[in-house]
């Protein structure tokens, strides 16, 4: 199961040429794993060759205006959660607790409750247990797919697979509030503009570190 996790990580990373020479082994992990339901794997078949064919510059630019333009479908998790209260800087610096009593540290820069760094994280505990800290987000992510679905975004299919591996009862309550919040226009600059007014939460000193490379090289070494 922790190479799963990392396999679905790399569909949700920031598009590079090297998450690109990732993809094709990140399907065979799936396939292989047999954690997510084959018809799934199968289903990401178009987000694949879309993310390791399609031209760079247009691939990166449909992640971003989806998910860095696009507040209601971040991938900040506790973004849906606390919003920019004082609470969610509290959450992350627990989160951050957790991922360092583990072996997982983070450099300045990353945000631990981003998808992908929190996928990366699940990968290396024991499968149970990641299971139910993902179930933890589950109405988050089920939030963020159907969001996707109504865009007909091929990005769907991957919390497709991250619901499929919820061990535990839905929040359905908590599904109903975060659908119930309206979606913002990443086109409305005006509104993305009041939306980003107060720069997101960091921790540590200021360094050049780059948080999605970081990200990658955790990622490759899991792939080899």
């Amino acid at each position: 199961m922790a190479r799963t996790y990392r396999a679905l990580a790399v569909f949700l990373s920031y598009p590079t040429a090297e998450t690109a020479a990732l993809i094709a082994p990140a399907m065979q992990t799936l396939a292989v794993d047999g954690i997510v339901p084959l018809a799934l794997v199968r289903r990401l078949g178009p987000l694949a060759k879309e993310l390791s064919q399609d031209d760079l510059y247009e691939v990166q630019s449909r992640y971003v205006d989806l998910f860095d333009r696009t507040r209601s479908l971040s991938l900040q998790l506790y973004e849906h959660v606390h919003g920019e209260s004082r609470d969610r800087g509290q959450a992350m610096v627990e989160l951050l607790k957790l991922y360092s009593s583990h072996g997982l540290e983070l450099t300045a820069k990353e945000l631990p409750d981003h998808l992908p760094v929190f996928l990366e994280f699940l990968s290396q505990r024991p499968a149970a247990e990641a299971a139910a800290l993902l179930g933890q987000a589950a109405h988050v992510l089920e939030a963020l797919r159907e969001r996707l679905k109504k865009r007909q975004s091929s990005y769907a299919v991957v919390f497709d697979a991250l619901v499929a591996l919820v061990d535990k009862d839905r929040n359905a309550e908590a599904l109903k509030a975060l659908l119930q919040e309206p979606e913002d226009n990443p086109n409305d600059l005006e509104a993305l503009d009041r939306a980003w007014a107060e720069e997101q939460v960091t921790f540590g000193p200021d360094k050049v570190d780059c948080p999605k490379a970081a990200l990658l090289t955790r990622l490759k070494e899991g792939a080899a």
